[in-house]
């Protein structure tokens, strides 16, 4: 987390020296909320994947500009992968039954339910990057988690997701929005499009 952290800390400080920056590991300067331009880093996403010496971990930064994921690049180390939304890969076909992505270690009941509902496949997974980048490279076709969630852990593959022709929304279909006061997100929906309606239709009727 420290050696990641301060790779990516040094850098934009150096080749953007006038924005902002949000970060899992740096002490959170409000002075943010007023920068149009603010780049939103987890330096080490699933660190007890990578602990466990695992390949579902991942490395964000992203740039969010007036509020909005304009830019994102999310690594994969373990797989010698990186998806930017500056070169986001062709949608593959779909997964037939689908396969849906949830927390490897604390599953939302929520997201289990949808999942019964569509008659999905279920995937564990860990880091969040990891997970968003599986639908975008056509492993997986619904990423859906509301158990929580912070800027930073989404940032960057909301980014790349939504170069890619993905949608991205809250679990009830409302853009996300970044650099707010309040840095939790309660939820997140990464899916390839034709699922979106069907699957924010069951998320509505379920009890919150």
């Amino acid at each position: 987390d420290a050696a990641s952290n301060q790779c990516i800390i040094d850098a934009l400080r150096l080749a953007r020296p006038n924005d902002a920056i949000l970060c899992e590991e740096e002490k959170d300067d409000h002075t943010r909320l007023s920068a149009a331009r603010v780049w939103i880093i987890d330096p080490l996403d699933g660190t007890r994947e990578f602990s466990e010496r695992r390949s579902d971990w991942a490395v964000h930064v992203a740039l969010a500009i007036n509020g909005t994921p304009a830019l994102g690049a999310v690594a994969l180390p373990a797989l010698n992968r990186t998806f930017s939304s500056a070169h986001p890969p062709s949608l593959l076909a779909p997964n037939n039954p689908p396969k849906m992505l949830v927390s490897r270690t604390r599953p939302a009941a929520q997201a289990m339910a949808v999942a019964k509902a569509l008659g999905a496949d279920v995937l564990p997974m860990g880091s969040a990057g990891a997970k968003a980048m599986a639908v975008v490279r056509g492993e997986a076709d619904i990423y859906l988690h509301t158990g929580g969630q912070y800027e930073w852990d989404n940032c960057a593959p909301a980014a790349v997701a939504l170069a890619a022709g993905l949608h991205v929304s809250r679990t009830d279909g409302t853009p996300l929005r970044y650099n707010n006061q309040d840095t939790y997100m309660p939820d997140l929906l990464i899916c390839r499009p034709e699922w979106a309606a069907r699957v924010l239709t069951l998320m509505a009727d379920l009890p919150r």
